[in-house]
């Protein structure tokens, strides 16, 4: 190629090979606007719901279609702009064709574990199993801790969970085996507190029912919880000591916040109706033959 041809290729094909480039650049960074714009509305949304303190189902599905969505359309963009700028430097396409199978046939026995991620990506979102906003924990299946998070992205490949730290973790969706949706519809509270032996249970209970009533009616706390705490009964019975149970239904992902509440009115509760705690069990050893 002489300098004329290269100078009629470059105002010709190489500038639409830069402008295809750039293009799709810029298609990708709208697209990714739109789904960013699309996740600040359904939040803004929930928020301006008076009675709705969590984001809804749909708000969630919403969210993660959104981002579901944004990635998929941006890996076609770019394949389609691969091929295309390929076009543009005289590359046959169709003499890619069999190289193309070989290196497919190649990649999917190496990446099985990728199709894997992609296969779970595409059920947790088909079956709605979380969504973005929504509080999980990724564990094994059997166990009951794990890496517990916020979703903050979710892909056909990944799901990114921010920690209670604040940490991001990014797991491959191949690599989840049991979630537990803590933010799903709704959530409880189970509040066991130790007493002493010779506690009056029954004072224990009207005190627990006092605060139950207290905090179903409080303007701030009421909207958290779908009933009136209640008293479950004695739950344990062990050498200088009894348990109580005590639980509510709270929002979805509001359980946390009720629980400190509910714990540090019982202890308020408890110190000025004279209930203690039980004390820890002192075993004293006396010296051989004493």
């Amino acid at each position: 190629m002489n300098l004329d041809d290269f100078e009629h290729w470059a105002r010709s094909d190489g500038l639409q090979a830069i402008l295809l480039v750039v293009g799709s650049i810029l298609l990708v960074r709208a697209i990714q606007w739109f789904a960013g714009h699309v996740v600040r509305r359904a939040e803004e949304e929930a928020d301006a719901k008076g009675t709705d303190l969590v984001a809804s189902e749909r708000d969630k599905h919403k969210g993660a279609l959104a981002q579901v969505l944004a990635w998929s359309v941006t890996a076609v963009i770019y394949f389609v702009t691969a091929l295309l700028v390929l076009e543009r430097f005289n590359v046959p396409i169709t003499s890619l064709v069999a190289p193309a199978t070989v290196a497919g046939a190649a990649i999917g026995f190496g990446s099985q574990r990728l199709v894997q991620d992609f296969l779970t990506g595409f059920f947790v979102f088909t079956e709605r199993q979380y969504g973005y906003g929504d509080v999980i924990r990724i564990s094994q299946p059997g166990e009951t801790v794990g890496i517990s998070g916020t979703v903050e992205e979710v892909t056909l490949r990944t799901t990114s969970l921010r920690t209670l730290n604040g940490e991001l973790v990014i797991i491959p969706n191949g690599e989840i085996r049991q979630v537990t949706n803590l933010s799903k519809d709704w959530a409880r509270v189970v509040i066991d507190i130790p007493l002493s032996s010779d506690t009056d249970v029954a004072l224990a209970s009207k005190v627990l029912h006092q605060i139950g009533e207290e905090i179903a009616h409080d303007e701030r706390w009421a909207p958290m919880l779908l009933d009136e705490p209640s008293v479950m009964g004695v739950e344990a019975l062990a050498v200088g000591f009894i348990q109580l149970r005590f639980v509510a239904r709270t929002q979805p992902g509001k359980q946390w916040e009720v629980s400190r509440e509910l714990r540090g009115r019982i202890v308020r509760a408890f110190r000025e109706a004279g209930i203690s705690s039980p004390q820890p069990l002192v075993t004293s050893l006396g010296a051989p033959g004493t």
